[in-house]
């Protein structure tokens, strides 16, 4: 019988103690795999449905095969591995700034996204998503998603608010092929002030809620995927 808890990695990273762990929560009857920066708390795999709907909602607005896209942070893999199921996807690019959540995939850590990082069409490549769209444009993606920062307003590194004012988001849009998708995912309702900002960039905005049932509450609980076109 597998042990109810156990870390899996712990390691030091430019951005802080990483670790991945596992858990047997009693309530969901089921494993659930866990990632913290520090002691705070990032992701879980008992919540993925808004994680796979960042990137159905964005791809679903692309009119064309062949794509070429680009994530902005691995994770645990769902956005990744709900893109690479799009037949549409001809290359994917998964930007991250830490070296373990890459290693995590290549050692195939976590069994709902295992074969991520085997698929051909999928290159994991450590760097700075922030610093990749600030610079110029190496090559042009038809959709880019980002899932990094808990919200616009409710960063992980001061370093990142900038990316979501209207300049920032103009430097990254340079990386969009014509007629490309942008899409976000946070973790509150949709943000009035920051839908103005997407709209001061972007011909057409929308910002979608994604509702899930969470089995912690018994309840419903909600995301926040913005699109952007």
């Amino acid at each position: 019988m597998a042990a109810r808890f156990e870390e899996l990695d712990f390691q030091q990273t430019p951005v802080g103690e990483i670790s991945l762990r596992r858990r047997y929560d009693l309530t969901a009857q089921t494993d659930v795999y866990e990632v913290r920066l520090g002691e705070e708390y990032l992701m879980s795999s008992l919540f993925t449905v808004a994680e796979r709907a960042l990137a159905t909602l964005g791809l679903d607005l692309l009119d064309r095969g062949d794509a070429r896209v680009l994530v902005g942070g691995l994770g645990l893999g769902y956005t990744a591995h709900t893109a690479l199921a799009d037949p549409r996807v001809a290359e994917l690019t998964v930007m991250d700034v830490a070296e373990p959540v890459l290693d995590w995939h290549r050692r195939g850590l976590l069994p709902e996204t295992a074969g991520l990082a085997e698929d051909p069409r999928c290159h994991l490549v450590l760097r700075d998503f922030f610093q990749l769209v600030a610079a110029e444009p190496e090559t042009t993606y038809d959709a880019i998603l980002l899932d990094v920062d808990h919200t616009p307003g409710h960063v992980l590194h001061p370093s990142h608010a900038a990316f979501y004012t209207p300049a920032g988001l103009r430097s990254m849009r340079r990386h969009l092929a014509p007629d490309g998708v942008f899409a976000l995912w946070s973790d509150d309702p949709p943000d009035a002030g920051f839908e103005d900002v997407l709209r001061q960039v972007f011909d057409r905005t929308s910002a979608e809620v994604v509702t899930f049932a969470n089995p912690l509450t018994g309840g419903e609980s909600a995301n926040t995927v913005y699109l952007a076109r």
